[in-house]
């Protein structure tokens, strides 16, 4: 029985994508491939020996699907990935690319490459041990990539593919790992902040390169948020409440700067078939911090959990009269020393979804969605 139901189901899988393809566009499911760290990590680094994991309370606590138990999600709840996908109509998230048997779900809801500590190059996040960079995560899609060839042939892959959502949410911890090596007991050969931003751009550049090598068309590449005023940032710069590092909120424009530049010079070099688009996470996490109270938020300071200071450990407390956790996590911007609450990543994906074109460039991510490039 067991290997007649192995036979069985890749038949069934070739079916649904041939059904998906031409006779019943409209009954697709969104499928994403989802690349990046923390951000958007749904459970890879529970699979793998790091400092870097959330796989203990009270992370994932309000997230509804895991009846609040720890996922792997480095928040309370949703990330922007999972909420982005459920605006645009997936009914199941994109498993860890390390989680059990997750390789035959590529075809039906895509793969979750994130990793916690990672970043665009890969010796960023040595601190924590064990990460996934960004060009081993896209080596791992093209191992799943050949699991789909095998199943429906190259031709309906590459159909499949162009369709498919590509995101990336990268760079933070090349930043903050960047900014770190400013402490004296770290500095070592630290490179001007022009090169840095160029060994980026240029190892960002080549991963885009790769995927779009292998037929991926439709991409999401996330900029680097307002990393200046998260509270590890604050707390590592000794700034006060309400004040932000303009030194490297600074950096980070520079980044996004040259990043939304590299996406316009591949969209026209790629396009009309392939389309990048620029999403300016920057902007509307700022407008969140300065403008907290109209998105009905009360604080846009502290971490929910784990506290202001070093460590910033965010765990459950033993004891029943204390609590590390805030009285209300749908009134702060921030979840823990680095993370957005999933109030905070509600607002984000909202924009990024539905916003105008100083939120997402050229197109928004339901225009993407919803773009006709075959």
């Amino acid at each position: 029985m067991e290997s007649f139901e192995v036979i069985l189901k890749p038949i069934c899988l070739v079916i649904l994508i041939v059904l998906c393809l031409h006779a019943m566009p409209s009954s697709c499911n969104f499928t994403s491939f989802v690349f990046g760290d923390s951000l958007v990590d749904a459970g890879n680094n529970d699979y793998i020996f790091t400092l870097s994991k959330a796989d203990s309370p009270p992370y994932g606590i309000d997230f509804t699907p895991s009846g609040g138990q720890p996922t792997g999600r480095f928040t309370n709840g949703r990330t922007i990935a999972d909420i982005v996908g459920q605006s645009l109509g997936a009914k199941s998230f994109p498993p860890p690319y390390l989680a059990p048997n997750a390789e035959a779900q590529a075809i039906l809801r895509g793969i979750n490459y994130a990793s916690g500590a990672s970043g665009i190059m890969d010796k960023t996040g040595f601190f924590f041990i064990g990460r996934i960079p960004l060009g081993e995560q896209v080596s791992n899609f093209e191992q799943n990539r050949i699991y789909m060839v095998n199943a429906m042939g190259e031709n309906y892959t590459r159909k499949f593919l162009r369709k498919a959502i590509f995101s990336l949410t990268i760079g933070s911890n090349d930043v903050l790992n960047y900014i770190q090596l400013s402490i004296p007991f770290l500095r070592h050969d630290k490179v001007s902040p022009s090169t840095f931003l160029d060994f980026m751009i240029s190892n960002l550049t080549l991963q885009l390169e790769r995927l779009h090598e292998m037929g991926a068309r439709k991409f999401i590449v996330v900029g680097v948020g307002p990393l200046g005023c998260i509270p590890f940032v604050r707390a590592l710069k000794l700034l006060g409440r309400g004040q932000c590092s303009s030194a490297v909120n600074t950096l980070i424009q520079a980044y996004n700067h040259r990043l939304k530049e590299l996406l316009s010079r591949l969209n026209q070099e790629m396009g009309p078939e392939t389309i990048f688009v620029f999403a300016n996470s920057y902007d509307v996490f700022m407008d969140i911090i300065a403008n907290y109270h109209q998105y009905g938020l009360e604080n846009a300071n502290d971490p929910c959990c784990g506290g202001y200071f070093p460590p910033f450990v965010c765990f459950k407390s033993s004891d029943a009269n204390t609590s590390a956790l805030c009285d209300d996590r749908s009134k702060y911007v921030f979840w823990d020393a680095y993370h957005p609450t999933e109030a905070a990543n509600l607002i984000i994906a909202k924009q990024l979804v539905d916003g105008d074109e100083n939120v997402s460039f050229p197109i928004n991510i339901r225009k993407l969605y919803n773009y006709n490039n075959s």
